[in-house]
């Protein structure tokens, strides 16, 4: 039984807070992971600056956490070039984009997150900007309605999204790069816990920080958050504070500690996986997201894009034209007092 303690807040003041905020690799050779899609990106920037070209529109799809965002924000920078943000939720008249378009300069990144939730009006907008480089403008309406044609500076629109089927063909076809992030294998996650130990002043050994690459869905974003709850536990239970001249060491107890504290299981399920895997364990039939979305009080979005394709890769569960079903392997880990053997 773990006994309950309160989680501090940030004891280091600013200096820290700014190290967190420096977690994110600043150039692509500090991107740890993702090999091909790294290698494959340097090729292309490098290729078009020596051409002094600009460079193709760029197309980032994986789940979330994976990346994506860091990796445009490392293609400006190799570009030296400025970058520009906006979400695709936001982005749902064509007149919203426009300015965005005509407040680039030649080369620079027009990025937007989850792209393909922009809306069809826009992506007309961005048909002509991203093959043309112009924008044609409607001004009025009826018999006085008048088109106008903007001329926009050559720019590379990068787009991350969860959902790259939901691109439509015409929009997809327009970008010359597109690559897809994969699942982190344990190995890159461990040299990113290491890492980003370093820069919040901790060490972690070789079996606490396998330990914690192992539990954290195959994704930096868990593995840095997670690391980060995990140093509270360790500096509450060794009491160490900043005067210390020796850094903080996340000792394997502190890891197993902090991770059931966050409700981690040893099959890194988090307490909603488990909540899922309960609702299907109690149905004899196949279950909709729908259903499993109002039983756990998630959206159907988050339960597709974040749960779902964790617990399919886990083999945990698995996706049929009914609904989902638990595996074998699910009721072998969860309820194996249900497994009917003959």
């Amino acid at each position: 039984m773990i006994e309950e303690y309160p989680f501090q807040p940030n004891p280091f003041g600013d200096e820290e807070i700014g190290a967190e905020k420096s977690l994110r690799p600043a150039c692509l050779e500090e991107f740890i992971g993702q090999h091909r899609v790294v290698e494959n990106l340097r090729i292309a920037i490098e290729a078009a600056r020596a051409r002094g070209e600009v460079l193709d529109h760029v197309l980032l799809s994986g789940l979330p956490g994976l990346g994506k965002t860091t990796l445009a924000f490392l293609i400006a920078s190799a570009l030296e070039v400025d970058i520009h943000c906006a979400s695709g939720p936001s982005l749902q008249r064509g007149k919203d984009v426009l300015g965005l378009l005509t407040a680039l300069k030649r080369g620079d990144v027009l990025f937007i997150d989850e792209i393909h939730r922009i809306s069809s009006e826009t992506e007309e907008y961005l048909y002509s900007a991203m093959e043309d480089f112009k924008v044609d403008v409607v001004v009025d309406r009826g018999p006085d309605a008048r088109s106008f044609r903007i001329s926009i500076e050559p720019f590379t629109l990068a787009g991350a999204t969860t959902r790259e089927g939901l691109l439509s063909a015409p929009f997809r076809s327009r970008f010359g790069i597109v690559e897809k992030l994969e699942i982190y294998p344990a190995q890159d996650l461990l040299e990113i816990i290491r890492r980003s130990a370093r820069i919040l002043g901790c060490s972690v050994g070789e079996k606490a920080g396998r330990l914690l690459a192992e539990r954290c869905r195959g994704t930096p974003r868990y593995a840095n958050r997670f690391l980060r709850r995990i140093r509270d536990v360790a500096q509450f239970r060794a009491g160490w504070d900043s005067k210390d001249r020796q850094p903080l060491e996340l000792k394997e107890t502190f890891v197993s500690e902090g991770l059931e504290r966050l409700g981690i299981d040893e099959n890194g399920l988090d307490r909603v996986d488990r909540k899922i895997l309960d609702i299907l364990f109690s149905q004899d039939e196949p279950v909709g997201v729908k259903t499993i979305a109002i039983s756990v009080g998630e959206e159907e979005r988050t339960i597709e894009d974040v749960y779902e394709p964790y617990l399919i890769q886990k083999g945990m569960v698995v996706k049929t034209p009914r609904g989902r079903r638990p595996t074998f392997l699910a009721y072998e880990r969860y309820r194996p007092d249900k497994i009917i053997t003959s």
